[in-house]
């Protein structure tokens, strides 16, 4: 696996290429967030106005002398008019708010299609080497989860928490105009709401990290089941997976229900900070207009904006919560994309166009991890149109060779070449383009029979695909089926034998009409007569093509050119099959 680089410095590069496309939306949302806050400060006004100087008769201040005659000699007017007002703001600020919401939801959708779209592509090029060590719904969960915990906070709370932030610093500044004293006092009761909220975000934001790891280990689970359900079910182990699903998925509720009780907690002390500061305004507002200090007009303005404060402050701390959620999804996105691909093109590389197909192991040495290598200074060499076949018990290396020569991963030491040149000069796609695989496991995708065969040439034709179909007899079985070359196969293959699937793999192959054909125990899961069927067509079909057998049978390898016999990933006979066929004894299997 690559080194990481730093830790969330992908994420904010993709962020940064999305705000520059979408930099009118964005500016039109703050424009919108600023008339928003505007106009929620604007609102008490005109309660004020009414109440003291249409209502109680005081006298009309300076700032409102250019609507005085209006305000003392035309009562039913003016409370019509401010009336209006009010009406007015209101519409500004559904107009403004609107605005806001659809420019950020577009903006949140439109990041969440950019992290999907490049977590999928950058997943679908890291080496076999990462996959090997990753969990599926691991990835599952960060894909879809996690970008859309990024597209929902974009959406709904980036720019709501800076509109509360605006609305809260105007309403503070308008207090104090209003009265100074009663602000201070309110003032006051912040710091221990500040440092509950601070404790509480950091405890979120630890249990928000404990929960996406417990979602993942449901999502793996589920994955793993629903993957193998025909061996559950064969094995009668419905209820054992039960048991472990249901242990997995009560750490969730615990995890899950401690996230509630702290984001209850925040509300909680908004709360007994909001009943305090509003009692002691009542209290000591209350004496002021006594006194005739203060006009029962400033009393309601000081009080509506001290709940309009509030208002909005209770809300930042949800979306503290959700930030708390959204930083560790920008933790685990940043995970994958910031793993360097293991298998790059070089800068100078060179397309594979035209291949011979001599392949040449030089001193190759390869291990997965730390825990030894899988193949030891491996060295041979396959000259262009030449037979080989490669034996070896299981966990010898022959899949391994395999994925060196597509370079699915690189050698730990030494070269592959092809061609004389080595792998890593070539462009990757080119390269793999030069071969034709017919992998262990056949590996059908849940599409069409016509699309399965396709897959190894994606604009081959209809009358490709059915001749490709006829070379490994698997027209036959496609002609007895509902739709014929249309016909869905289920995830995998299911609803195919082994022996049908493995046709197909065989038939994805040939399509392609490589210059190189690499065929991983291709004969499993047929019986005798398709076996021999297909090996006549095979036969017809490898001629002048360089082509690689993996197999555990020997006889097998009785038609290849040469035999490459492996043993603990070493190389203990390279021959012809008439020299090295006793040699089965040696690594551990019987002949056929």
């Amino acid at each position: 696996m690559g080194k990481p680089r730093h830790k969330n410095l992908a994420f904010w590069i993709l962020i940064r290429q999305q705000l520059r496309a979408s930099k009118w939306s964005v500016l039109l949302a703050v424009l919108a967030t600023i008339g928003l806050a505007m106009t929620e400060v604007l609102r008490p006004w005109p309660l004020k106005i009414i109440f003291d100087y249409v209502l109680l008769e005081k006298p009309v201040p300076e700032w409102l002398s250019f609507a005085k005659g209006v305000l003392e000699h035309q009562k039913t007017e003016a409370v019509v008019g401010i009336s209006a007002c009010l009406v007015l703001v209101a519409i500004l600020k559904g107009t403004f708010a609107f605005a806001e919401s659809y420019q950020m939801s577009r903006f949140g959708n439109q990041v969440a299609f950019l992290l999907r779209t490049r977590l999928f592509n950058h997943l679908q090029r890291l080496s076999l080497r990462f996959h090997s060590q990753s969990r599926m719904g691991e990835m599952l969960t960060k894909i879809s989860g996690d970008t859309s915990t990024v597209k929902s906070f974009l959406s709904d709370s980036a720019l709501s928490m800076a509109s509360h932030g605006l609305i809260i610093l105007a309403s503070f500044s308008v207090m104090f105009l209003v009265h100074v004293k009663m602000t201070l006092l309110v003032l006051a009761t912040f710091p221990v709401l500040v440092v509950t909220i601070g404790l509480l975000h950091r405890q979120a934001r630890t249990a928000q990290r404990s929960q996406r790891k417990k979602q993942e280990a449901i999502s793996s689970r589920i994955s793993e089941v629903l993957g193998a359900v025909h061996l559950v079910q064969a094995f009668g182990r419905e209820q054992h997976e039960q048991k472990r699903f249901d242990k997995d998925n009560d750490k969730y509720l615990s995890v899950a229900l401690k996230n509630a009780r702290i984001e209850s907690a925040a509300a909680r002390a908004v709360e007994v900070t909001s009943a305090l500061g509003t009692a002691a305004v009542v209290a000591y507002g209350s004496l002021l207009v006594l006194k005739n200090e203060m006009t029962p007009g400033s009393i309601l303005v000081f009080s509506s904006y001290l709940h309009g404060m509030y208002r909005p402050i209770r809300r930042m701390v949800k979306q503290i919560v959700r930030l708390s959620q959204l930083q560790v999804s920008i933790e685990r996105i940043s995970e994958i994309l910031s793993v360097d691909q293991d298998i790059v093109e070089r800068p100078n590389a060179v397309s594979a166009a035209g291949v011979q197909g001599r392949i040449e192991f030089q001193q190759v040495a390869f291990s997965y991890n730390d825990d030894g290598n899988v193949l030891d200074q491996i060295s041979f060499c396959i000259e262009p149109g030449e037979r080989i076949a490669v034996i070896g018990a299981s966990g010898a290396g022959k899949s391994t060779i395999m994925g060196l020569m597509l370079r699915l991963y690189d050698p730990s030491s030494g070269a592959v070449l092809l061609d004389g040149r080595d792998l890593r000069d070539y462009k990757l796609d080119s390269l793999r383009s030069q071969f034709s695989t017919v992998l262990q496991d056949s590996l059908l995708m849940g599409s069409t029979i016509h699309d399965n065969i396709a897959y190894g040439k994606l604009d081959a034709s209809r009358e490709d695909v059915i001749r490709a179909a006829q070379m490994t007899h698997a027209d036959e079985f496609i002609q007895r089926l509902p739709d014929g070359y249309d016909t869905v196969v289920g995830s995998k293959g299911s609803t195919l034998s082994g022996g049908q699937q493995r046709r197909l793999a065989i038939a994805r192959a040939i399509i392609r009409n490589s210059p190189i054909l690499i065929m991983d125990e291709p004969m499993t899961g047929l019986d005798t007569a398709s076996e021999s069927a297909v090996n006549q067509q095979l036969q017809a079909f490898l001629q002048d093509r360089t082509s690689i057998v993996i197999t555990h049978d020997l006889n097998a390898a009785q038609d290849a050119d040469r035999v490459l016999v492996l043993q603990h990933g070493r190389i203990i006979r390279w021959g012809k099959p008439a020299e090295i066929f006793q040699v089965g004894q040696e690594v551990g299997f019987v002949e056929c």
